[in-house]
């Protein structure tokens, strides 16, 4: 059945203040095992068609429009599969219902287009361009139109433990207008852990705009839940030359940390945002957000900017590599460098909740 929406994420934004941390992380591309897409893991995005669920009612959530925040640099990072390095500056900021960003550039999408009618994700500044709802009957898979699963072992570059599978078990609806993605404890094709990998490449790319996820996060040392994008160009250039914005990041030893990373080559900038008072990010939904223009890229939770990325952030000489569309990736990795590995306080299984993943161009 179709979810009932009651989505006033911006109120909720107001409540939240930002707060300053540092995150540190180091990776390598995320190799692909045998049997596997290449380059990064993440296959190229080569156009396609797709299609958008519709049914929700109106989200009145915004992404706050300041411009303000601060971003640092680290040169020399490797980054890495969906990593983050870098120290954080916090930014405070409120929600501000459908708040634009200011000089905005002009978003191009290769794929479907999305309806807006039910006023799905309708926001005052923004025409909304492609969006899952994630309504569907309980046990089914992602839809196909929209999703395609990376599959397969070997750690991703990330010495990661899990095995991404395509199974019901590991990614499907839940009948109320989610889609669950669960990590479990089990031996499968020699791992210990399975998980899932999803991506619109092929289906679904689109350069500049905002991009938005409510998303449920799982909890517990080794844990490492990521809503991220890819430079449709990998299968060319490769990673890091691809580019990879990160636009939510949480490893287990961090429960109150969210990061948000832009990797290039030769350099991965990352800020971060605490949750006050000692919130946990897994204890409830939140909205994740990335507005991004021609020269600068912010990250939001719940409507507060915490980060702000521009051209002159870069180590001399680095090339700025969002400049053309990117496609998305959702995923809950087992262990790895940067979290690393479960202990006996991790509980399995664990699930990530994924409420609604949406993108919109500046009007």
């Amino acid at each position: 059945m179709s979810k009932v929406r009651l989505v006033l994420v911006a109120a909720a934004a107001s409540l939240i203040a930002g707060c300053s941390s540092s995150s540190s992380s180091s990776g390598s591309p995320d190799a692909a095992p045998a049997g596997t897409s290449t380059g990064g893991g993440a296959g190229a995005s080569t156009g396609g068609t797709s299609t958008s669920s519709g049914g929700a009612t109106a989200s009145s959530g915004g992404v706050s429009g300041n411009t303000g925040g601060q971003s640092t640099t680290s040169s020399g990072g490797t980054g890495g599969g969906s990593g983050a390095s870098g120290t954080g500056g916090a930014a405070s900021g409120g929600a501000a219902s459908g708040g634009a960003a200011s000089g905005g550039a002009t978003s191009t999408s290769t794929g479907g287009t999305a309806s807006t009618d039910g006023g799905v994700g309708s926001l005052p500044g923004w025409t909304l361009t492609w969006h899952d709802e994630f309504d569907g009957p309980s046990g089914a898979s992602p839809n196909a139109d929209n999703w395609v699963f990376e599959t397969g072992g070997n750690g991703w570059g990330n010495s990661e433990l899990e095995y991404y599978t395509a199974r019901t078990d590991n990614a499907a609806l839940d009948g109320n207008g989610y889609l669950v993605i669960t990590a479990k404890k089990e031996s499968y094709m020699g791992s210990d852990y399975t998980s899932a990998r999803m991506k619109t490449a092929g289906k679904f790319d689109q350069k500049y705009g905002r991009f938005d996820a409510r998303i449920k996060i799982p909890r517990g040392q080794g844990l490492w839940p990521a809503f991220w994008l890819l430079g449709n160009n990998i299968d060319t250039v490769s990673w890091p030359a691809c580019g990879e914005l990160d636009i939510m990041e949480n490893i287990g030893k961090e429960p109150s940390i969210v990061h948000g990373t832009i990797h290039g080559t030769n350099y991965s900038n990352g800020t971060s945002f605490t949750l006050p008072n000692g919130a946990k990010v897994a204890d409830d939904y939140h909205v994740f957000s990335m507005q991004w223009e021609a020269a600068a890229i912010r990250f939001y939770v719940d409507g507060t900017l915490y980060g702000t990325h521009v051209t002159s952030d870069l180590p001399s000489n680095a090339p700025w590599v969002y400049d053309h569309p990117f496609f998305i990736l959702l995923n809950v990795a087992v262990g790895g460098t940067w979290p690393g590995s479960p202990d006996g306080t991790t509980v399995f299984p664990q699930q990530m909740s994924v409420d609604y993943v949406r993108v919109y161009s500046k009007d």
